[in-house]
């Protein structure tokens, strides 16, 4: 079986990320057929809609720990490439269909789509943090929240599917195991808009959605940077072990007070 599976409704094309005793983790084979699927749904003429979902209790846990841990890097194959608006050239809607755990690059794969369907056994996490990675900046969404809420997300707290209805940041609450068919009621109602009303707005919604600027951006790099990367290395070890992660720290500690950005 694939680790990422599709089937057509109609013009509706489900992708199904299947890696379910792994929680959907996304390693490097997860990542390179999950672009292979965007990159056909993008050039198929009969698709006009797709909903993400996952196989068994979680959506997606996010990066797959063990294959970074025996890689020693953050992820074999860049993860951007299993979103689905990678290259900036897709038109088409996309919806989440939310199963289960959403967590770290899981859930920035939700954050990514445009409308979100959830079970109420979802559960939410910007997992960066915990990994010394900073985390949640990068996510438009939290412009929109009120700013104790994106600090509360950035730091790693988990939010519940009812929580995130009640932000907005849910489009739909549904019962465990009916997400994929309210996804599919709500591509019908997509489906019956004239094409290009349809394209044209979710152009357009899109590009009002913020993004962090290029300073920003530069800034982040500096302070990724700036991190203890033996506590990166820890921090997945200690996941693979089971274990609580035994955190050094800066091996400078001074480097503490030398944040980029605050010089000065």
């Amino acid at each position: 079986m694939s680790v990422v599976e599709t089937e057509r409704h109609g013009q509706v094309l489900v992708v199904r990320m299947n890696r379910p005793e792994r929680l959907n983790a996304l390693n490097t084979e997860m990542r390179v057929e999950l672009a292979k699927a965007w990159t056909a749904f993008r050039h198929d003429e009969g698709l006009d809609v797709a909903i993400l979902t996952g196989t068994g209790r979680a959506f997606c846990a996010g990066e797959d720990m063990k294959e970074s841990l025996a890689n020693r890097t953050p992820g074999g194959t860049p993860l951007d490439i299993a979103n689905p608006f990678n290259d900036g050239t897709l038109e088409k809607p996309v919806i989440a269909a939310v199963n289960g755990f959403a967590m770290g690059g899981g859930f920035m794969l939700v954050e990514r789509t445009d409308l979100r369907v959830a079970a109420t056994t979802a559960v939410f996490e910007v997992s960066e943090a915990k990994r010394w990675l900073l985390g949640g900046y990068d996510h438009g969404m939290l412009a929109n929240l009120a700013f104790p809420v994106a600090m509360e997300m950035a730091l790693g707290f988990r939010f519940t599917a009812e929580r995130f209805h009640q932000l907005g940041f849910v489009n739909r609450l549904v019962a465990p195991g009916e997400e994929v068919a309210e996804a599919l009621r709500m591509a019908e109602h997509l489906l019956s808009l004239p094409p290009a009303s349809r394209v044209n707005t979710v152009h357009m919604m899109r590009l009002m959605r913020p993004r962090p600027s290029a300073a920003q951006q530069a800034l982040a790099a500096r302070l990724h940077e700036h991190g203890a990367k033996g506590d990166l290395l820890e921090s997945r070890a200690a996941f693979a072990e089971k274990r609580a992660p035994n955190w050094q720290g800066w091996e400078d500690p001074a480097d503490r007070y030398r944040l980029p950005g605050l010089e000065g």
